[in-house]
C-alpha cells in the first residue's frame, strides 16, 4: 500500500521511502509526518514477507528502501535501486545484506544499535530459567489436566543459584559486547562464578567486574550455562559444532539469543538427543525460521520465534531510529546509524547525491 503524503513546506524534502514490511507505529508515524514523502509499505502482515519480484519492482521506483532483517537485500537488489539514496534497517545486525556491495555503489546502510540491549539479556536469562526448570512443560502438564498429585521428582531441574547443593554455579558467557556484559551483570543476582570468551574484546572482559577470561574450551567444559552473544561472522559460523558440544557438561544448557547459524543445528539436535548436554533454549535458528529436522519434538529444548527484542518499548524505539536513519538519507545526509560510513567519502555516493540534485 502507499501510504500519505504530508501537505509540504516551502523548504520540504521530497521522496519515496519503500518499508518492505510495517513497523510499529512510533516508526510509522515519523515517516508520515514528514512533508511531501511518500510512503509505500509492500506487507502490511506481519507473518509473511513481501514477494521478491514485488521488492524488486518497487526498489527501481524508490529513494530510501527501510527493511527488516528477514529480506535479501543482495547485489542484486541493491543494483536494481538506481535512485536509492540509502538502505535503513530495523535491525542491530546487517547479515542479510551485502555491505560491500553497497559501498561500493555509493549507498550507505543504516541500522538500530544500543537499544535492545537489556531487552535481549533479559530473554536469556528468561530462557535460562525456563530451560532449566523446565517451566514450558510444567505449564503444558497443569493446563492439559494431567497434574492429579504433587510428587518428589516431578519436574525436577537445575539451579541457577547455590540452591539446594551450595555450588555457585558458572556461566559462560561466547561474545562480551553490550548484551553480553549486560547478561554477565544480571548474574550477581544469582551468585554466579562469570567465564567469558571474546577474542576481540579480552581486554573488556579481563576489566570486567567479577568476570574471568576463558579460552572457549575451558569455558565450554567448565560452564553449567552457555550463552552466545557473538554476531554472525564468517569465523563465529557453527562456531558452537559436535566438537564444542562434546566438550560441554552432560548437565550443562545451552541458550542462543545470538543468531542461529552460530550453532550447528543438527550437530545440537543430536547432543540433545543422546545427552551430551542436558538442555537447550533457542530464540533463533540457523535457517530460521525453519528448525533441524527432530528439534520441535526434542522434551528438553525450549524455542522462541525470535523475540529477543520484543518489548513494545524496544520494538518502539528501533523503529524510530530506523525511520530516522531513512529520512536522513532521504535529505542527503549521513544516516545517525551508518554500518559502513567510509561510503561518504567515494565517488559513488557522490554521483549518486549529484544524480539526485540534478534528476
Amino acid at each position: 500500500m502507499t501510504g500519505r503524503i504530508a501537505e509540504m513546506g516551502p523548504s520540504a524534502v521530497t521522496g519515496r521511502i519503500v518499508v518492505t514490511r510495517r513497523i510499529p507505529e512510533a516508526g510509522m508515524a515519523l515517516l508520515w509526518a514528514e512533508p511531501g514523502v511518500e510512503v509505500e509499505v509492500l506487507e502490511e502482515a506481519q507473518d509473511r514477507g513481501p514477494h521478491r519480484d514485488r521488492l524488486l519492482e518497487a526498489v527501481a521506483a524508490a529513494d530510501v528502501l527501510l527493511c527488516l532483517l528477514t529480506e535479501v537485500v543482495d547485489r542484486e537488489l541493491l543494483s536494481a535501486g538506481r535512485g536509492l539514496r540509502g538502505v535503513s534497517q530495523m535491525a542491530v545486525g546487517v547479515d542479510n545484506v551485502d555491505v560491500p556491495a553497497a559501498t561500493e555503489l555509493g549507498i550507505p546502510v543504516g541500522h538500530t544499535p544500543g537499544l535492545l540491549t537489556d531487552t535481549t539479556a533479559d530473554l536469556a536469562w528468561a530462557l535460562l530459567m525456563a530451560t532449566a526448570r523446565h517451566i514450558p512443560q510444567a505449564h503444558q502438564y497443569q493446563v492439559e489436566g494431567r497434574y492429579r498429585i504433587w510428587g518428589p521428582e516431578l519436574f525436577t531441574g537445575a539451579d541457577l543459584s547455590p540452591g539446594g547443593s551450595g555450588r555457585r554455579k558458572v556461566l559462560g558467557i561466547v561474545g562480551f559486547g553490550r548484551i553480553g556484559q549486560a547478561v554477565a551483570r544480571r548474574s550477581v543476582g544469582f551468585d554466579m562464578e562469570v567465564v567469558a570468551h571474546d577474542p576481540r574484546n579480552r581486554e573488556r572482559v579481563e576489566e570486567a567486574p567479577g568476570v574471568r577470561w576463558a579460552g572457549l574450551d575451558e569455558l565450554l567444559e567448565s560452564s553449567d550455562f552457555v550463552s552466545l552473544h557473538t554476531p554472525l561472522t564468517p569465523e563465529t559460523h557453527h562456531l558452537i559444532g559436535e566438537r564444542e558440544l562434546r566438550r560441554m557438561k552432560p548437565s550443562a544448557i545451552l541458550v542462543n539469543t545470538a543468531r542461529g547459524p552460530v550453532v550447528d543445528e543438527t550437530a545440537l539436535v543430536r547432543a540433545l538427543e543422546e545427552g551430551w548436554i542436558a538442555g537447550a533454549g533457542l530464540d533463533v535458528y540457523e535457517e530460521e525460521p525453519h528448525m533441524a529436522a527432530g528439534l520441535a519434538h526434542l522434551p528438553n529444548v525450549v524455542l522462541l520465534p525470535h523475540i529477543g527484542s520484543a518489548s513494545g518499548d524496544t520494538r518502539g524505539r528501533m523503529a524510530r531510529m530506523a525511520a530516522m536513519n531513512a529520512l536522513a538519507f532521504l535529505r542527503g545526509e549521513a544516516g545517525p546509524h551508518t554500518v559502513n560510513p567510509q561510503v561518504y567519502a567515494t565517488l559513488a555516493y557522490g554521483r549518486r547525491q549529484s544524480d539526485r540534485r540534478h534528476g
